[in-house]
């Protein structure tokens, strides 16, 4: 177990030991999670930045379009294949 000292500016440095076996590198962003007498520290899993598609976009789908009662079908039959 390593021990660390909290500085003036509130900051303290992870052992090298511990960032080298995470591969937790300079301007890794972490989470920081409170439970009353415990802090857990996990690295943040930022996800990459996306774009909405434009309303006009044309839709990847060139089949008929179905009915609502053939979509749950369709649904039904797709969960039924991962039970």
């Amino acid at each position: 177990m390593d021990t660390v000292k909290l500085s003036s500016k509130g900051q303290f440095i992870l052992p090298k030991a511990i960032r080298d076996r995470h591969h937790w590198e300079t301007g890794t962003e972490f989470i920081i999670i409170d439970r009353g007498e415990d802090l857990v520290i996990k690295p943040a899993r930022v996800f990459p930045s996306t774009e909405l598609e434009s309303p006009d976009t044309p839709s990847i789908y060139q089949g008929k379009p179905l009915s609502l009662e053939e979509m749950e079908r369709a649904v039904l039959v797709e969960a039924a294949k991962h039970r």
